[in-house]
């Protein structure tokens, strides 16, 4: 019995009904979302920049930028036809997969933090992986609609996308963001899967591939070092499991309705990546249980008119890229929310729309934009 929406059956190709408006409750839960950003940006960031750059404004400027250029992007890709999306989709893949392996190249690289994500553009840089991600779903959407009749064939349909995005994978966990590889490769499954690819033969790579992970485990000893953390943080919490204790206790120290907007303590020094991977613990924190559903419930109706658009295209390959698209918002925001509350071990994800950080920011507002752009050719 199918689990996911029946991708697979839809028609190659239809006559496009007349343009709708794109769908509001979609855009409205995500300017929601980057609204919320903004401020909790500002007040995660500011004592932290006065302290290392003498400038409290410094990463609130920078926010901005990327939400002005972000938005401006959403709509301009709203307004982007069903075909260009699809004729772009290899040329674009073909370019993630190069773009990649520059940033592995020393020199070319920028290294933050012991890990090489970034490409240096003057005095900006950018993280490719934010971007690959969305080039993947583009890719596998095109291939795997015009293969509907050999999804069910292992070497067909199945092989081939593995092996392509699998390299994808490989070349971000290397730089090393393991994060960002967990996510590609679920994409992966659960796009083939609705695409049409047999149960059987997605388990079977999964058993293939569980002696790699371990492999990736073994060979990492600082990941090893995340699932002690995780399985026992308060053991561990001077050290390796510092970070995690202190979202613990920033949403502790929130309760239901939280200490109010601005009056963090979690933010003084506390906390690291207070404003990028744990801004989600500060809003716990400043506006309580409440407003963490808040932000939960925001994600749910991206997510539920995601799967809307998705459901009700009348063509295959638009059907599944907003399957894809959708995915992958929600896929980040459950694996950062899991991390911060403790659910999950420790990743390097950023929360959509909230965290700061330029690339994530605009590449998840093009997402938006190209499920508002799907979403004008529904009912």
């Amino acid at each position: 019995m199918r689990l996911l929406p029946p991708l697979a059956s839809l028609r190659r190709r239809v006559v496009m009904p007349r343009l709708n408006r794109p769908d509001a409750l979609l855009l409205i839960a995500a300017v929601g979302l980057v609204g919320l950003g903004i401020v909790m940006v500002l007040n995660a960031s500011y004592f932290y920049a006065q302290d290392r750059y003498g400038d409290p404004f410094l990463f609130f400027r920078k926010h901005l930028f990327a939400v002005g250029f972000g938005m401006a992007l959403l709509f301009a890709v709203s307004q982007v036809r069903l075909e260009w999306f699809e004729r772009a989709a290899y040329p674009l893949f073909l370019c993630g997969v190069v773009v990649l392996a520059l940033i592995l190249i020393p020199g070319l690289g920028a290294k933050h933090g012991g890990a090489r994500r970034w490409l240096a553009l003057g005095h900006a840089s950018f993280q490719p992986s934010e971007f690959v991600k969305i080039a993947v779903v583009l890719y596998l959407a095109r291939s795997i609609s015009r293969k509907r009749d050999r999804m069910t064939e292992f070497a067909a349909g199945v092989l081939p996308h593995v092996l392509l995005v699998g390299l994808c994978a490989a070349m971000v966990a290397v730089e090393p963001d393991f994060g960002t590889a967990a996510i590609l490769v679920l994409v992966l499954v659960l796009m083939l899967y609705g695409g049409g690819a047999r149960l059987a033969h997605l388990v079977a790579l999964g058993v293939v591939a569980m002696p790699v992970l371990i492999f990736t485990l073994i060979h990492a000893p600082y990941r090893w070092l995340r699932i002690l953390a995780f399985l026992n943080p308060w053991h561990y919490r001077q050290d390796i499991a510092f970070q995690l204790v202190q979202s613990l206790i920033a949403f502790g120290s929130g309760g239901l309705t939280g200490i109010g907007l601005g009056e963090s303590r979690q933010k003084m020094f506390f906390l690291p990546d207070a404003h990028t991977d744990f801004i989600f613990a500060l809003i716990g924190e400043e506006l309580g249980v409440c407003g963490a559903l808040v932000v939960l419930a925001l994600f749910a109706i991206i997510g539920m008119r995601g799967f809307r658009i998705s459901l009700r295209h009348p063509d295959r390959f638009a059907s599944l890229l907003a399957f894809g698209i959708t995915l992958t918002i929600l896929l980040e925001a459950v694996v950062n929310a899991g991390v911060v509350m403790g659910l999950l071990p420790t990743k390097g994800l950023a929360l959509p729309f909230l965290s700061y950080g330029g690339s994530a920011l605009i590449a998840t507002s093009i997402q938006v934009g190209m499920l508002a752009a799907l979403s004008r050719m529904t009912g």
